[in-house]
């Protein structure tokens, strides 16, 4: 096997000995975004030479100053690891002849038809073909729908190589189980699902991600591993609109559904609590569900759970912009000419991660009701581009202080960071819609909150 150019790249080879053999190798990782970033370090620390790639210049060049974009990773941690010799980045994807694995972990969004978008798989397996060796294992783990590894991955990596997979090289899939924001979610400590394209292709890709992670899971194919990632978010899809949907019913009762959440998940058995939202965000929960419903197509099979599901999620925003509506009537206010602050960007409380999110939804809305939108959110102080909102770009995050809250009609809080004073938002603010049951602690909020 070839190896890397280490003086190009910058790594520092592993010692080997006389039993080394492919796993031994540097490790290329594609793509260098919530899964990617969290993975390269984490095979670095357990001393690995990795070699991360990316086609966006700007993060590999403030990866290799030593700089990190995500929030939840420090700096230091990503330049602990340039120092040891174990990471560099690059967007050279030539690099990867030699590497003992590549791993893929780019976005699989859907198109504006709500059909899934596995071109940024496609052209990653495109850019690597070409520079593959022997022995090397290709392994997957952006989420999609069942085939994608086999089929699609596998046609452009053989076309472009000239190797045959599972004979010449191996390849598999492992969903990535990224947690953002959750200190409990480390990539080493999380149990790694791990499909193989044939028996030898499972024993080479558990070697590699042995080096990195404590409990590995093997499967007996990448489409049960394809699979099960899609059920771990169909699953909390289908119960958040569960309770979303309650929501609705309760608020019409005059029944609080957070009260009732908690009453029943006193239940020591056969009870998962579930929260409701003003929608769905993230890269996965809004989006994998319809993989699966969209394959299923294909097989004359119907999701009517899936899509059902789908429908009450995607309709919340609507429901809390008439909550916000309902408030400002309330104090004799339309939302039409009304001053609206969205309280959170993000689309989960104490990250930076906005993708998908559902305060972008609700904006829209709010602005097509003809209210002035701004929004506070101390970790995303300016709106970066984004596929779906283009139009927010730039927006600058509003200050936090008792004249900026006091001069909007009314704040919706739409993610609930836990930096966010919310005793001075009920001292501060004259009417509060709150999607997230944050300021139940409070008690000096009175009958200004609305619950949405």
């Amino acid at each position: 096997m070839h190896s890397i150019s280490y003086s190009e790249s910058g790594l520092s080879p592993k010692p080997k000995d006389k039993n080394a053999s492919c796993e031994d190798g540097p490790v290329a990782i594609v793509g260098l975004g919530y899964v990617g970033l969290p993975l390269s370090l984490q095979f670095a620390r357990s001393g690995v030479s990795v070699l991360g790639l990316d086609i966006d210049s700007t993060k590999v060049e403030a990866l290799n100053a030593g700089q990190s974009y995500i929030r939840h990773i420090e700096g230091s941690a990503v330049q602990a690891e340039l120092d040891r010799r174990r990471f560099a980045a690059s967007t050279d994807f030539s690099k990867v002849r030699g590497a003992a694995a590549v791993i893929i972990c780019v976005p699989t969004p859907l198109n504006k038809n709500r059909e899934p978008d596995i071109s940024y798989v496609l052209r990653t397996g495109e850019a690597i073909a070409p520079h593959l060796s022997p022995g090397t294992v290709v392994c997957l783990e952006s989420t999609t729908y069942p085939g994608t590894t086999d089929t699609n991955l596998r046609e452009v990596l053989e076309a472009g190589s000239g190797l045959k997979a599972g004979v010449d090289f191996h390849l598999a899939f492992s969903p990535e189980r990224e947690d953002p924001g959750n200190p409990d979610s480390k990539v080493g400590k999380v149990p790694k699902l791990v499909g193989g394209l044939t028996p030898a292709c499972l024993e080479k890709a558990l070697a590699i991600y042995a080096q990195a992670v404590e409990n590995l899971v093997p499967v007996s194919s990448c489409r049960v591993a394809e699979s099960a990632k899609l059920l771990e978010n169909i699953f909390r899809s289908v119960n958040i609109a569960m309770v979303n949907e309650l929501k609705v019913v309760y608020a019409a009762m005059g029944i609080d559904v957070w009260e009732v959440i908690d009453a029943a998940k006193t239940k020591p058995f056969g009870f998962m609590p579930f929260y409701p939202g003003p929608g769905l965000g993230g890269h996965c929960i809004p989006i994998d569900p319809f993989y699966l419903t969209w394959k299923a197509r294909e097989f004359n099979q119907s999701t009517r759970f899936i899509e059902l599901a789908g429908e009450i999620n995607t309709a919340m925003p609507e429901y809390v912009v008439q909550r916000v509506a309902e408030a400002l009537n309330s104090r004799r206010k339309a939302a039409n000419g009304s001053r609206v602050l969205v309280l959170g960007l993000a689309y989960k409380p104490n990250v930076d991660d906005d993708r998908e999110s559902p305060s972008y939804v609700l904006m829209d809305l709010l602005q097509a009701a003809g209210a002035t939108v701004e929004y506070h959110d101390p970790y995303v102080p300016v709106i970066k581009p984004t596929r779906e909102h283009p139009h927010w770009v730039g927006k600058q995050s509003v200050p936090w202080t008792r004249e900026s809250l006091a001069s909007f009609d009314v704040v919706l809080i739409a993610t609930a960071h836990q930096c966010v004073n919310h005793e001075e938002l009920a001292a501060w603010s004259p009417c509060i819609v709150d999607s997230r049951n944050a300021m139940k602690p409070v008690k000096t909020a009175g009958g200004q909150v609305w619950k949405a």
